[in-house]
């Protein structure tokens, strides 16, 4: 599938991120991309969030690519069956793992547990060895119970742009390949 057949929505996680983060740089270059817009980026509401990324993709009239970033991951894990229906696939970077989300007082306690049933669409997610709101491990599992392809950052951080990935080029080829296959 390429770009200009599918509406790419992007969703940022926690503070939404800044212009300098790879999905913002992304939206600037994917001509169909377009950026969820929660009310309250600094304290989520799981409900509200996931209803956002829900209205979004439902407005859209191609097939939708979703995009995701850290909570944004979660959010589309649990938006999932909702949104089955109009999602191509799902680009995945960086989910945080359930000890984390427990202890960020921001987060909504009721991202708990995190959604692990088989994704009714592919997807990819990312992962990396030096993140640190999960573990490797916890991204190479959480991947292989959703049915996503794993992929490695290697020591990538939080894979943002304090982590210095404001371009993120690897990730670019990455979403490339994974939209090929689509």
């Amino acid at each position: 599938m390429r770009v200009a057949e599918a509406d790419i929505v992007i969703h940022p996680g926690l503070t939404g991120g800044t212009e300098d983060h790879w999905y913002s740089r992304w939206k600037k270059k994917l001509s169909t991309a377009r950026r969820v817009t929660q009310r309250d980026w600094s304290a989520s509401s799981r409900a509200e969030w996931v209803d956002t990324l829900t209205r979004d993709v439902a407005a859209s009239e191609r097939p939708v690519v979703v995009i995701a970033h850290s909570l944004g991951v979660i959010t589309t894990l649990h938006a999932a069956p909702r949104i089955a229906e109009k999602v191509a696939g799902a680009f995945l970077v960086a989910p945080p793992s359930e000890a984390v989300i427990r202890e960020l007082p921001s987060v909504d306690s009721a991202f708990l547990p995190i959604p692990r049933a088989k994704l009714p669409f592919p997807a990819a997610l990312v992962g990396s060895s030096d993140d640190p709101y999960a573990d490797l491990l916890f991204a190479r599992h959480l991947a292989q119970d959703i049915a996503a392809r794993f992929i490695d950052a290697g020591a990538a951080g939080h894979i943002n742009a304090d982590s210095g990935h404001g371009p993120w080029p690897e990730g670019s080829l990455a979403f490339a390949n994974f939209m090929a296959k689509l």
